[in-house]
């Protein structure tokens, strides 16, 4: 067999390992969300420091990158105006006949199962700014939410 076709080890192969994306635009945070990211960094310095494999360690490291870029480019949203929603603010809608509520977060700290909705996100986006009584717009529908009620989490 020809020198050309042969493979002198799997890796040659291997597909290159890329950096976890990072969101563009301001890292805002919560109290709760900056809290939170110094937990996973602990986290992940731990994981990083137990583990025995160096595959493993690789992919933890790449990790603990993520988490430490996250942390540091972290800024504290600020506190919405009385009575206006922003970040922070949980918020009771009522959307398509039925009330929902949310707690608008910085992105790291979404959950959308939990009710934890990353201000990115489009509805958030079309909620900030406003306040109770207003109706605003979503998905091209006029008067499609009706903000209900709207609390500032101090954390």
């Amino acid at each position: 067999m020809s020198v050309a076709f042969r493979r002198d080890s799997d890796e040659e192969v291997l597909e290159p390992k890329f950096e976890m994306p990072i969101a563009p635009g301001p890292n805002l945070v919560t109290a709760r969300g900056l809290r939170l990211l110094g937990e996973k960094v602990i986290e992940v310095e731990a994981a990083v420091a137990a583990a025995t494999d160096d595959g493993a360690r690789d992919e933890l490291k790449r990790t603990l990158r993520y988490w430490h870029t996250r942390q540091t480019t972290a800024e504290l949203a600020p506190v919405p105006a009385e009575g206006l929603i922003g970040i922070g603010s949980r918020v009771t809608v009522r959307m398509n006949k039925a009330e929902r509520v949310i707690h608008i977060v910085g992105g790291d700290e979404a959950d959308p199962a939990a009710g934890l909705i990353g201000f990115q996100a489009p509805l958030p986006q079309a909620l900030i700014g406003a306040e109770v009584g207003e109706r605003v717009e979503f998905n091209g529908v006029a008067d499609a939410i009706e903000i209900l009620a709207i609390e500032h989490q101090g954390d």
